[in-house]
């Protein structure tokens, strides 16, 4: 089973006591109720309960949980064969953090989680996951996970080059935004033909290092049918490679453009294999026609059984943290899914709705299974490949620091170091929204941004290591931001009383208000006195390296 957020509290906060709360030692009594409160959080809040226990308020509802809908009735009577309990609900103030962060990648303001939190309607629910879905940073949040699996990038191995790498990003943005169904986005990237620099998905063809017809081959079945097609027999790669034998790159006379597009008359190799379809089927190839469409025609229809199973793998996996084919572009035979017929279910429906991806992400969003608690009441490793729980996992590199600069009112400088041409991004520009994965930062390298080189998940890294606990805690990058960011630092002035700081630095951060014992524990009388600012920026401070603010639970 997995931690909970909470576990890692004491153990964060021993390392703050170490980094910064000791080089301020003749001041530690004053503060010594910041220093105890995340220890007190860890052992209220997240500590390991035998089943029948009561809940933790803060995290999970009392009541057992009810399926809602036919994804709870296939994803319940599975844990019920497995002898699986599922998790409790989650609390408001837990779904309001958590669908934020997995919608549109924001951390939501004290002013939008406290709405939230009073808001008596009983759909409110229902009505944040559309409120959501409707919002601007819905497309960035989205493009940037696109972008990845498209390899969006201008340097090597991909040099797309910057004008070309923005030209894709941008045509990725406008068909999230948009919500152009998800047969018509394969379509478009399957066949369009023209300028890298102008027609944003003929870079789908130069997004890779080798442009050679297998490569391309491997990218359509990692891409569109979670394959990892190098496995495949070669006969079975050299059918699908026969699609894109006569793709042809023809430069201009502009510095690194490139025409894309088929030519019917480029000479097959001698002893091609003719082409074939995945499922073994011929295809019928004419002259007159793109041999792309054809492979488009075959991927795109209803009848096809991976088309659309791949999809909605991939946006419960993007919902859910895992797959219920794990890894969620590891399609095969011996990987079976945890739940056959909850993928067949997401399928048809994601058919039903003529591929809208947005409807399939609010069936998801609203049902049971998304909503439960992220502790679970089963022990078993089997509880988070069944969905029994909401498995926590900490923030992606790009909305972490999108977080940090949102709680402080600071932000970050990015720019490219590609001389042709140089790549200016304005100051307020989010980490989410960036164009270009050859545009990072230290602190995006450190936390696991993927290089994009081979469009699989797994390249993005997640897992917490030692030097992102040392940046958080003793960098004077985050020290800056705490200390003097103009948000963080109105916020203090602006309040008067000490209670009303510790709410406002909690809805802010954690998206709550704190709990009797945690207001209990900031010693209010510290926060009153002549160094009650240093010691509000402390509790920022431990809050923002809680497990709490850095995982989506």
């Amino acid at each position: 089973m997995p931690p909970h957020p909470g576990h890692f509290f004491s153990s964060a906060f021993r390392l703050a006591r170490a980094s910064r709360f000791l080089l301020r030692a003749a001041k530690e009594i004053s503060r010594a109720g910041v220093l105890a409160i995340l220890a007190q959080s860890a052992a209220g809040l997240a500590a390991e309960k035998p089943a029948g226990a009561a809940p933790a308020l803060v995290f999970e509802l009392a009541p057992a949980p009810r399926p809602q809908g036919r994804i709870d009735e296939l994803v319940f009577a599975r844990l019920q064969q497995l002898g699986l309990e599922p998790a409790h609900g989650c609390t408001d103030a837990v779904f309001v953090r958590r669908v934020f962060l997995d919608v549109i990648g924001t951390l939501p303001t004290a002013a939008e989680a406290r709405q939230f939190l009073q808001d008596q309607a009983p759909d409110k629910r229902a009505a944040l996951i559309d409120q959501l879905l409707a919002r601007p940073e819905f497309a960035d949040y989205w493009a940037m996970k696109w972008s990845d699996l498209l390899r969006v990038k201008a340097e090597f191995p991909v040099n797309l080059w910057p004008n070309a790498a923005q030209a894709y990003h941008r045509w990725i943005v406008a068909a999230v935004r948009d919500n152009k169904p998800y047969d018509r986005f394969a379509r478009e990237l399957l066949t369009s033909n023209g300028s890298n620099f102008r027609v944003g998905p003929v870079n789908f063809y130069r997004a890779l290092p080798s442009h050679e017809p297998a490569a391309l081959a491997r990218a359509v079945a990692l891409t569109f049918l979670g394959e990892r097609a190098e496995k495949w027999p070669q006969p079975r790669l050299d059918g699908m490679a026969a699609f894109f034998a006569q793709i042809t790159y023809k430069p201009t006379g502009e510095w690194k453009e490139e025409i894309v597009f088929f030519d019917p008359d480029k000479a097959l190799p001698a002893g091609a294999a003719p082409a074939q379809f995945p499922d073994g089927g011929a295809a019928r190839l004419t002259p007159d026609r793109d041999s792309r469409e054809v492979l488009a025609d075959w991927l795109i229809s209803p009848a096809n059984p991976w088309f659309a199973r791949v999809m909605a793998n991939r946006v419960w996996s993007w919902l859910l943290g895992r797959g219920i084919v794990h890894e969620p572009d590891d399609f095969r035979a011996d990987n079976p899914p945890a739940n056959p017929a909850l993928l067949d279910h997401l399928a048809a429906e994601f058919i039903r709705a003529r591929f809208d991806v947005k409807q399939l992400m609010r069936a998801i969003l609203n049902s049971q299974t998304y909503q439960l608690a992220s502790i679970a009441r089963s022990p078993q490793p089997a509880a988070e490949a069944n969905f029994a729980f909401y498995a926590p996992r900490r923030l992606d590199a790009e909305v972490l620091i999108d977080a940090l600069n949102q709680i402080t009112g600071t932000t970050e400088k990015y720019s490219s170091a590609i001389p042709e041409p140089f790549t200016f991004v304005p100051d307020d520009a989010r980490s989410i929204a960036l164009p270009d994965g050859s545009i990072t930062s230290s602190f995006l390298e450190n936390f696991g941004r993927p290089a994009r080189d081979t469009g699989l998940e797994s390249e993005r890294n997640n897992r917490i290591t030692a030097a992102q606990r040392l940046h958080l805690l003793n960098s004077t990058h985050i020290q800056r931001k705490l200390e003097q960011g103009p948000k963080l630092q109105a916020l203090l002035r602006n309040r008067t009383a000490p209670r009303e700081v510790i709410d406002s630095l909690y809805l802010t951060i954690l998206s709550r208000p704190p709990t009797a014992d945690e207001r209990r524990i900031v010693n209010a009388r510290a926060l009153a006195g002549p160094d009650g600012r240093t010691t509000a920026i402390d509790l920022a401070w431990a809050l923002i390296n809680s497990a709490e603010f850095l995982h989506r639970h």
